[in-house]
């Protein structure tokens, strides 16, 4: 119950610290989505269901191996989940996101290869995010290419 309660308690906090700010997030809202990207609307429920998820798989985890190295290891994963957005607004840069998803992903695998050796139900409960998390990656990418800005201005033509 302790245990439940303990990681509970630390993944609110991460994502109270990396929230970011409204006046940050109304940019990011403002930014360019891909045209495919009609289900946009469903996206903080699949949020919550990944980070359920997280949850459910860390307490097993936990009640497997009794490893705080393991519970770092979920840590390590949920700041580098929960600063995408965060990082993105503070830098007001897609390709922070860009590398921070590619990273969170690698991250994952690398978890989860560790975690199937102490429980495969732990595991299962990370595949939703290492499906979603390519699709994120992949969406922010083609944002930077549709909200880009010229570095250099055109020059006029002479008239």
């Amino acid at each position: 119950m302790v245990a439940a309660l303990v990681i509970l308690l630390v993944m609110v906090m991460v994502g109270v610290v990396l929230n970011p700010s409204r006046a940050a997030f109304a940019w990011f809202l403002q930014l360019k989505r891909p045209r495919w990207l009609t289900f946009e609307r469903l996206i903080p429920l699949i949020w919550i269901a990944i980070y359920g998820c997280f949850y459910a798989s860390a307490l097993l985890a936990w009640n497997a191996s009794w490893s705080f190295a393991l519970m770092a290891g979920y840590l390590l994963l949920l700041v580098l989940v929960q600063s995408y957005t965060w990082l993105i607004c503070k830098t007001r840069r897609l390709a922070s996101g860009t590398l921070v998803g590619f990273a969170g992903w690698c991250w994952g695998v690398a978890l989860g290869v560790v975690v199937v050796r102490e429980s495969t139900p732990a595991v299962l409960l990370l595949i939703p995010y290492l499906l979603w998390s390519p699709v994120g990656t992949l969406v922010t990418w083609q944002m930077q290419r549709l909200n880009c800005r010229p570095s250099v201005k055109p020059l006029k033509p002479w008239s």
